[in-house]
C-alpha cells in the first residue's frame, strides 16, 4: 500500500541539529538529526505503523488534509521551527527490504513426487518461490 502523510518537522536550534517528527494521523512521534535524516525517520516510523496496522487487520488511516494541519499548531511548536511537509510511504517495499530473510514452511508432497524433483535435481523451494510470484504478479 502506498500512502503520503503530511509531517511536522520541528527544528531545534541544538549542536545535534535535532529535529523532531510529528506524524499526526499515526500518533508517531520521533527525531531525526539533520532534515535528510528526519525525513527517512519519518518514512520508517510510518510504514513500520502501517505493516503493523495491516498485520493486525486493522484500516490504515487516510492522510489527513495537509491545509487543515496548517492551520493547528504542531505538539512540538514551541520548541523551535516547525515545517509541515509530505512523506511518501509504501508498505509493501518495507515488507521487502524488512522482511527479506527466509523462513521454514512445510508443504505437504506426495512421497513419489519429492522423490521424482530431487531425482532430477530440483530445488522445491526455489520452484515454490517462483510459482508464488508469478501467480501473484509480483515484478522483481
Amino acid at each position: 500500500m502506498k500512502i503520503v502523510y503530511p509531517v511536522r518537522f520541528t527544528f531545534l536550534k541544538d549542536e545535534k541539529d535535532t529535529v523532531l517528527i510529528e506524524v499526526p494521523d499515526l500518533d508517531i512521534l520521533s527525531e531525526g538529526y539533520g532534515l535528510s535524516n528526519a525525513i527517512d525517520m519519518a518514512r520508517d516510523a510510518i510504514e513500520l505503523t502501517m505493516v503493523t496496522l495491516e498485520d493486525n487487520n486493522m484500516p490504515v488511516p487516510v492522510a489527513s488534509d495537509e491545509k487543515e494541519l496548517c492551520k493547528m499548531d504542531g505538539m512540538f511548536s514551541s520548541e523551535g521551527y516547525t515545517m509541515l511537509s509530505l512523506v511518501d510511504a509504501d508498505s509493501t517495499n518495507y515488507r521487502r527490504k524488512e522482511y527479506n530473510y527466509d523462513i521454514d514452511c512445510y508443504v505437504k508432497l506426495p512421497k513419489w513426487l519429492d522423490f521424482e524433483a530431487r531425482s532430477a535435481g530440483i530445488n522445491i523451494s526455489s520452484v515454490l518461490q517462483d510459482a508464488l510470484i508469478s501467480k501473484l504478479g509480483i515484478a522483481q
